[in-house]
């Protein structure tokens, strides 16, 4: 299968094209040419079995065709498991059980077996995966790649507008991972992501890719693990399963309509946002208008441009057939707060602040009579933002061992520039001697 730009400005490409590239010359996406229906029927009984079923149409052809069984198995080794909630037919799918506590971890782990298996070991050019983070990507992109011969990974974070321990879980890896504090917002580190992915000067002199959502490495893999809980929940209760998705940049909903697009019996899906409300004002009608991103409690939300975007607008016909296919809610920072502390006498669980939108907006859903089975996607765990929960829910909140053992390590990052020049000098190595 070969792949396109969302902006259409280039040839197609395959899988390990794409891969390689992050982003595509023209600045677009990379999407499926085409995207192919599966029969899912009897669900698989582990999460890389449908990981391995799913992705096998994309990597037909390819030269990861003969080891993704085997890359599917190392990629998903934890599970993504559906929890039952006190209200009938609520449900939570757990995405917190890699070695960060984060829904990144399964991409990001299979991003990176497909890149080390595509590379040659004969090779000395070491490739760079330049990345992102509004507070868990990084960790998770850095978790994969960690001491990963032929690999070094740049974290660019917005300083002071992540957590404490998401902050020392981007910082405590190896030296193969660099990680600088930005002085912006999100989108400014996404911008200049962006700006040094399409520099064909800085990329002649080295591999550059990408690991944020807007890889097509990311994309992909996140489909598994609704098509898999969708087709268990299907097979046990007859029916499909709806979700609500924290959102972001938008690359985790864009996975679960991907899987509902391949033929997985996924329902409807709404997106639970923050006080960042492009998509939320563009979903109730209004031109999609990106904006400054704002802080909220939710802070791996705030994101003010969701470059995923570009993706839904692809895959549909135009704006009525996507505000069919997709709503979107925005929850301010009082309504989180205020969720989290009813969560453990409401729902039966502590949520992280993301997952308290979703579970703001399955409370809106039930209160409008609607009885549908319904999961709410817990995208971290609630000790990776101790100070915002504890306090709230009025106990410790125990890290998992995963999050326990980086915030056992030494951590160390360093102030960048919120221009490009300073990334470039970055990546063209001029500071080797300070890492």
């Amino acid at each position: 299968m070969n792949f396109v730009s969302t902006r259409g400005g280039v040839p197609a490409c395959t899988i390990e094209g794409a891969l390689a590239a992050g982003l595509a010359p023209d600045g677009g996406l990379y999407v499926p040419e085409r995207i192919p229906e599966i029969l899912f029927d009897a669900p698989p009984p582990t999460l890389a079995d449908t990981a391995r079923r799913l992705l096998a149409p994309y990597f037909a052809g390819s030269p990861l065709q003969a080891c993704l069984a085997e890359l599917c198995t190392r990629a998903y080794d934890f599970d993504a498991p559906l929890r039952p909630l006190i209200g009938p037919d609520d449900f939570m799918l757990e995405l917190f059980h890699g070695p960060t506590a984060a829904f990144k971890d399964y991409a990001a782990r299979f991003l990176a077996e497909a890149l080390a298996a595509l590379r040659d070991p004969a090779t000395q050019i070491t490739t760079t995966i330049l990345v992102a983070t509004s507070g868990d990507t990084g960790a998770a992109v850095a978790a994969a790649f960690d001491g990963r011969p032929g690999f070094e990974v740049v974290i660019l974070y917005p300083d002071g507008r992540v957590s404490p321990r998401q902050a020392h879980g981007l910082a405590c890896w190896s030296d193969n991972v660099r990680t600088f504090r930005v002085p912006a917002h999100f989108d400014d580190c996404q911008r200049l992501a962006r700006q040094a992915l399409a520099d064909s000067d800085l990329r002649a002199g080295r591999v550059l890719t990408s690991a944020n959502s807007i890889s097509l490495g990311r994309l992909l893999p996140q489909a598994a693990y609704y098509a898999h809980v969708a087709m268990h929940h299907r097979a046990a209760h007859g029916v499909a399963l709806n979700f609500v998705i924290p959102t972001g940049n938008l690359g985790n909903a864009s996975a679960a309509v991907l899987a509902r697009r391949m033929g997985a019996p996924v329902g409807d899906i709404v997106l639970a946002c923050n006080a960042n409300d492009a998509l939320p004002r563009y979903f109730a009608g209004a031109d999609y208008t990106p904006r400054p991103a704002v802080a909220t409690l939710a802070n791996a939300m705030d994101v003010g441009a969701p470059s995923n975007f570009e993706r839904l607008r692809h895959w549909h016909r135009d704006d009525a057939d996507l505000r069919g296919a997709v709503g979107a809610r925005g929850v301010d920072d009082a309504t989180i707060a205020a969720t989290i502390r009813a969560a453990p006498a409401r729902h039966g669980v502590v949520p992280c602040p993301h997952t308290a939108t979703a579970l703001h907006l399955l409370e809106r859903i039930r209160d409008a009579g609607d009885k549908r089975a319904w999961a709410v996607v817990a995208t971290a765990h609630p000790a990776k933002f101790e100070s915002i929960v504890e306090p709230l829910v009025g106990h410790a909140v125990p890290p998992p061992p995963g999050l326990a053992e980086c915030l056992r390590r030494p951590a160390r990052s360093w102030v960048l520039a919120n221009e490009y020049p300073a990334l470039r000098e970055a990546l063209a190595g001029a500071h080797a001697e300070r890492f």
